[in-house]
């Protein structure tokens, strides 16, 4: 078997071209990073769901940039252990971009040091300003939108948004700001289906990565614990457990980059919001 190309920018590009799914999912350490690397997994996210699965949190709030930075390097240098073929984003934690761009730049140069080739920041409209700024200094952004972990709070708990027409209306006039803006990916976290792929019609140059949004994305992905049903609160409905059928956590890794890639996972009866 001819060995993986390495995810890039263009390369993620070619993949949204040919209408091949990007499969991604969050890892935290080492050996985790070098098993989903191994399974073929497109890229992975050093989430600062960390806060929850990793240190008992009940939001990501409290992630550090110095949590982040501390995970990143470690997931980075499992990723050199294994075929290192795997695109490697983290996120800026809470407090880390709000301030001022330059705050922002900072925290960012923090992540791209400890091994990161992207990093992902929360929410729309005044975010616009902070990607471009990023972009524009060498800085690969993946942007967020939908539910919004770090504001939770603000958004009254973890609801599907974009329900109505003008939530739906105001999600759409986002993503397309912070495509111009330079942004060359974007999760999109439990909005409806059809708005899902609404918005990634409508984008060119900005893949969208769904979770909890149906099928009609560009790519998918999942925190590693859920997938591996070792959620310790509720699983959310859109989660399935690829451990269940599978002999072990790389068979499991595996399965769920086939299943996305074959548009199999997600069930968009499960995101009928």
């Amino acid at each position: 078997m001819p060995a993986r190309k390495p995810v890039s920018l263009p390369r993620l590009a070619h993949m949204r071209a040919q209408g091949e799914k990007i499969a991604m999912l969050t890892a935290y350490d080492a050996t985790f990073a070098a098993v989903a690397d191994a399974a073929g997994v497109d890229c992975i996210l050093v989430g600062d769901s960390l806060g929850m699965v990793c240190q008992g949190r009940h939001s990501t709030v409290g992630v550090s940039v110095e949590d982040m930075v501390y995970h990143t390097a470690s997931v980075a240098r499992g990723l050199h252990r294994s075929q290192g073929t795997t695109w490697l984003v983290a996120d800026m934690p809470y407090g880390s971009y709000a301030e001022s761009a330059e705050q922002a730049m900072r925290n960012a140069c923090a992540l791209m040091q400890a091994g990161a080739h992207m990093v992902k920041l929360e929410g729309g409209g005044w975010t616009a300003r902070t990607v471009e700024f990023l972009v524009a200094r060498g800085v690969p952004v993946c942007a967020h939108l939908g539910l919004t972990p770090q504001t939770v709070y603000a958004l009254g708990g973890y609801r599907v948004q974009g329900k109505d027409e003008a939530a739906a209306q105001l999600l759409r006039q986002q993503s397309l700001e912070l495509q111009n803006a330079g942004a060359a990916m974007l999760v999109l976290e439990m909005v409806p289906a059809a708005l899902a792929a609404s918005i990634t019609q409508e984008l060119a140059h900005c893949h969208t990565i769904g979770i909890g949004a149906g099928n009609g994305t560009a790519g998918q992905v999942l925190v590693l614990h859920d997938m591996l049903g070792m959620n310790l609160g509720k699983m959310p409905k859109f989660v399935h457990n690829f451990m269940q059928e599978a002999g072990s956590i790389k068979g499991a890794m595996q399965a769920y980059v086939q299943a996305v890639k074959a548009g199999s996972f997600p069930d968009n009866q499960l995101h009928a919001w």
